[in-house]
């Protein structure tokens, strides 16, 4: 089936990093949203490692992490992995602990799936990342 503007498929090199940016606001979303709630995180009782008052502080940082590597797109694929991870946490605890894992499942799931997108593709454009 022919394309109704071919033209623009020139620029299909900066699909992955719109997907790219559009995953690193989420995630620093996230990483605000736990901030915010970090007291009422601190007495959530996990299911590995019960109630530990550290756990707030190391999701924000993860996340934190998770939404840099991919803004910059700096270790892409690593960031897109353990993003993916961290949206199937989303996915799956989600209604169970609210105050870190913030997102509605269907938000976790189209998370997933970017993620797994970006893992497959690449960062495009505008990224460190270079590939092998």
């Amino acid at each position: 089936m022919l394309n109704v503007f071919p033209s623009l498929l020139t620029y299909g090199f900066f699909g992955p990093t719109l997907l790219r940016t559009a995953a690193a606001l989420v995630f620093f979303y996230l990483a605000y949203t736990v901030y915010k709630h970090r007291a009422q995180a601190a007495h959530m009782s996990l299911p590995v490692v019960g109630v530990q008052p550290w756990v707030p502080g190391f999701v924000i940082v993860v996340y934190a992490a998770i939404g840099l590597s991919l803004f910059f797109g700096y270790y892409t694929q690593i960031g897109a992995l353990v993003g993916a991870i961290a949206a199937l946490k989303e996915l799956f605890w989600g209604k169970r602990m609210e105050a870190i894992f913030p997102l509605s499942r269907a938000g976790s799931f189209l998370l997933l799936a970017i993620c797994l997108s970006l893992l497959v593709t690449g960062a495009g454009a505008l990224a460190f990342d270079l590939p092998l």
